[in-house]
This record gives structure tokens, C-alpha cells and sequence, in this order.
């Protein structure tokens, strides 16, 4: 998508070679304007697959997903990352490692919002190691849900996560993927 990845260079932040910033426009302050447009290109991108639910982790998912849920005309999940006394009992979890934060997560859904019927799109403004996505996929899994596949904002195609999402058979839409980055070079797309 020709309009984040000018979002990305004009905008974007890179620190230590393998952290990109875009908590400016993506995931801190969000421009609901381009939240727009990614939504827009989501439901082209997956619009004749049949999504009832969308599913994505707390919390800088959870933005560009309601956006993208009002042209599916559907709700939003969002996985979330502690248990709490208003999701007791009957819950999906696993596991995520979150690549920015350096910690090991369990991640949560009700089984009520969840259900063998759905037809689940999962949404992330970020796939690098994949593991976040490894672990919606295992909630949908747990759920005997239909998973459609993966909506990302931005992929880090030098990192592992989307060939080993795509090596499960799972269909990765990556709306910029990046073939390289550096404070010196700046960021190169594929």
C-alpha cells in the first residue's frame, strides 16, 4: 500500500537497526484517516471471504481493527493479555512473546465470542517473529473456528514470522513489508 510506506519513510523512526517507530500515525497516536484507507484495503483484500469476527491482541492491533471491522460489518475481538475478574472461566489462551516488550505473555478470549462458526480475520499492525500471530491463530484453532487469515500493516520480511505464518498455510496480506531497514539507509520495501 503505496500510502503507508510513504507514511513509513516520511514519518517512521528506526532505532538499533531492527525497532521501527511509527508511534506517530500507527500505533500511539493513531491517524484514523489512514486507519481508513488500511480498512478499506483490508476488506479488498479479504471482503468475499465470509469474516463475521475479527480478532487481534491488545492493544496497538485494536485500533486499525475496529476501523476495518465497519467494512465487514462486524465485531472486534481483541485477545487480551491478563486475566481479570470480568473474563473468569470459560477462556481460549496462549502464549505470545512480544517482540518489543521482550516478555512472554498468556493471551485470553472469552470461548462466549468465539465460536466453531465464525470465519476469523486477524488483524496486527505489526509481524516480525510472528509469534503474536502464532498465537491468535492457536485461539482461533482452540475454538474450531475458520481462520481467513491475516491482515498486517507492516511486515518485517527480514524477520522469520511471515514465512513461518505462511509455511502453516495461513494467507498473510502485509500492507508494507520490509525488506530492510537502517538508521543510515532508512527503510527499503520489497
Amino acid at each position: 500500500m503505496e500510502l503507508l510506506e510513504a507514511r513509513i519513510r516520511r514519518d517512521g523512526k528506526i532505532r538499533g537497526g531492527d525497532v521501527l517507530k511509527v508511534d506517530s500515525f500507527l500505533n500511539h497516536q493513531m491517524d484514523v484517516e489512514l486507519f481508513n484507507q488500511i480498512g478499506q484495503e483490508f476488506y479488498r483484500l479479504f471482503g468475499g471471504c465470509g469474516v463475521n469476527k475479527i480478532l487481534t491482541i491488545e492493544a496497538s492491533g485494536i485500533g486499525i481493527a475496529c476501523i476495518t471491522a465497519q467494512y465487514f460489518h462486524c465485531p472486534v475481538i481483541f485477545a487480551k493479555k491478563n486475566k481479570t475478574k470480568n473474563i473468569a472461566g470459560d477462556v481460549y489462551t496462549s502464549k505470545v512473546e512480544s517482540f518489543t516488550h521482550g516478555k512472554v505473555y498468556d493471551i485470553i478470549v472469552s470461548r462466549e465470542f468465539l465460536l466453531p462458526s465464525d470465519r476469523v480475520l486477524l488483524i496486527d499492525d505489526f509481524l516480525a517473529n510472528g509469534s503474536a500471530l502464532q498465537g491468535l491463530i492457536q485461539l482461533v484453532r482452540s475454538a474450531g473456528a475458520g481462520l481467513v487469515g491475516a491482515g498486517i500493516c507492516v511486515e518485517k520480511a527480514f524477520q522469520p514470522g511471515g514465512g513461518m505464518i505462511r509455511g502453516m498455510g495461513v494467507r498473510v496480506e502485509s500492507l508494507a513489508r520490509i525488506a530492510s531497514m537502517s538508521e543510515e539507509e532508512g527503510v527499503t520495501f520489497c
